[in-house]
């Protein structure tokens, strides 16, 4: 039995019938053709499928389509702005190598964008407990960490640049 979901993703509405039990990264990628949005484990365990509804990171593998009716949801495809120019977290994971494979980025990406909403100005520390939920297998997370403090400043306007991951402030 098919279920009428009506959702806005990235600021456009869509509307599709779908099965009870399509999982929202299925429905993402499948069927609205959103596929930024990555499968890394259907366990909830690797974080690439994370995504904003209604603001929150949500690991999109723990949702059902139909648990996002009426909800707003944004993917990886609507962090950018409308001009194509990269959101400052996209654009410093670029500047900083924060990624290998690229195929944990978005997760990491949304993730950190949730996380740097929370906290404009977060330490290391705080970087790292906010993104503990996201694995790279690629890489020690240091340079993604560095871009989350690199967009971080950017964001918040600090003239001064963010402190390389490991290094003590003041150095």
């Amino acid at each position: 039995m098919k279920h009428r979901v009506s959702v806005s993703i990235n600021g456009k509405t869509h509307e599709d019938e779908v099965e009870a039990r399509l999982l929202l990264v299925h429905y993402l990628r499948d069927v609205v053709g959103l596929t930024g949005t990555h499968v890394g484990c259907d366990t909830s365990q690797c974080g690439a499928c994370t995504v904003h509804v209604d603001g929150m990171a949500v690991k999109s593998c723990t949702m059902f389509a139909v648990q996002a009716q009426g909800r707003e949801i944004k993917t990886i495809e609507g962090l950018a702005g409308s001009d194509g120019i990269l959101h400052p977290i996209q654009q410093a994971f670029w500047d900083e190598h924060g990624l290998q494979c690229g195929y944990c980025t978005p997760g990491f990406i949304m993730a950190a964008a949730y996380l740097l909403e929370q906290n404009p100005r977060p330490t290391e520390d705080e970087i790292r407990k906010g993104l503990e939920g996201n694995l790279c297998r690629c890489t020690g997370y240091v340079n993604i960490v560095k871009a989350v403090q690199s967009a971080a400043a950017t964001m918040s306007g600090s003239p001064k640049a963010a402190q390389p991951a490991g290094t003590p402030a003041g150095e």
